[in-house]
């Protein structure tokens, strides 16, 4: 054998070499498979949205044969794949325990439950991208094309798995809607009916995220966390709430960013590229400043409306120049008012019915003309006895 392949080899096997890199488990102790999880979620999908997945020869006298199988099917599937979890998660359970089976098995029924729930509030996202889409020509071409649904529908899956306790599965589905669509949704965000995501690409929903009812955002969104704060040992603490509150009837178009624990009020707009890390109040609109389309080839205007926008943004400026100059001359005149007051109460006299009387500045309250014994001690106190 080649001398460079034998030194890869040892290097590749050496224990050091190894740490968090490999699994060490029992025999007939699987891990989870990616390939089964996928089938499980198509045999999710087969039976929520009958005829776009799985077998498409279905109508209304085989359907209930159609949902009955995938759901046998999908049961045994995924009870398995449960079990492959909890061991993943857990490298001391037993897999051929009859407890763990048992556990399983119930798990795997209790989301079987919840699937006529999952297929009530998809088909609310399914109308939520038929009406926002002027291009969608029916709810059929959502369904089976549109990667939003796709995401969405896989999302929903593992978040009703997590839920139940479910672990490494419901992560293991959205990454591979990840993968499939470019969509990255994480498994523990909690999203109102009525979602809809259009075209999708670059779209990040992070963990401790909330989204309300009727929610539409574009391409490239982001709700992160911004940093994160570290333990005694500098490490990240895990499992704090680090991710954007979004309200209902939000609309967040394409590549804007929204970071930490913040809320977004019901009814805002956030327009496209913006940038926002406090919260925002219902009903706003965050817009970037509106760009003045000055160019027009075929009148040819362009000189003309360009030098014209210039004349604006310069009437503009004076114009804020001259408000913060006045502004600043007449706190300027305050000021000096103010300073002038003092120092004519600070101490003066006062020919008051034919006598001089000491006139002090008076202490906070204080209703004597003149000042009070309390205004005199405390005058005294800064500036010397004052001897009459």
């Amino acid at each position: 054998m080649n001398k460079q392949i034998e030194k890869s080899i040892e290097l590749l096997s050496h224990p050091d070499s190894l740490n968090y890199v490999c699994r060490q488990q029992e025999e007939n102790h699987p891990m989870p498979s990616t390939d089964v999880i996928g089938r499980v979620v198509q045999l999710c999908r087969s039976v929520i949205f009958p005829g776009y997945f799985g077998n498409s020869d279905v109508n209304p006298d085989n359907v209930n044969e159609h949902i009955e199988q995938n759901i046998i099917l999908l049961h045994q599937l995924l009870t398995q794949q449960i079990k492959s979890g909890m061991c993943f998660d857990n490298s001391t359970v037993d897999y051929t325990c009859k407890a763990l089976e048992a556990q399983s098995i119930q798990i795997a029924a209790d989301f079987v439950s919840q699937l006529p729930a999952i297929r009530e509030i998809l088909h609310t996202d399914v109308i939520a991208a038929f009406d926002g889409d002027p291009a969608a020509k029916s709810y059929g071409e959502v369904i089976f094309c549109y990667p939003g649904i796709r995401a969405i529908s896989s999302y929903r899956i593992a978040h009703a798995l997590l839920k139940l306790g479910v672990p490494v599965i419901p992560r293991i589905i959205t990454e591979k809607a990840h993968s499939e669509t470019g969509i990255d949704i994480h498994p523990g965000a909690v999203i109102g009916d009525f979602f809809t995501i259009d075209h999708g690409t670059g779209v990040v929903i992070g963990e401790t995220a909330v989204i309300g009812s009727n929610v539409k955002m574009y391409q490239g969104v982001t709700l992160g966390a911004k940093s994160f704060p570290l333990d005694e040992n500098g490490n990240p603490i895990k499992g704090i709430d680090r991710h954007p509150k979004i309200g209902n009837n939000v609309i967040i178009y394409a590549n804007s960013t929204i970071l930490g624990n913040i809320k977004v009020g019901d009814d805002s707009v956030i327009g496209g590229n913006i940038w926002v890390d406090t919260d925002v109040a219902p009903g706003t609109r965050l817009l970037q400043r509106k760009r003045e389309e000055y160019h027009d080839l075929a009148t040819g205007d362009h000189a003309s409306k360009k030098k014209k926008h210039k004349e604006e943004e310069y009437r503009e400026e004076k114009k804020r120049d001259k408000e913060q100059r006045h502004k600043k001359e007449k706190d300027r005149e305050v000021k000096d008012k103010d300073e002038k007051r003092k120092e004519k109460v600070k101490y003066a006299p006062a020919n008051l019915s034919g006598k001089y009387t000491m006139v002090f500045e008076k202490c906070k309250g204080c209703k004597s003309r003149n000042g009070c014994a309390k205004c005199r001690a405390k005058w005294e106190k800064k500036h010397g006895k004052i001897i009459q």
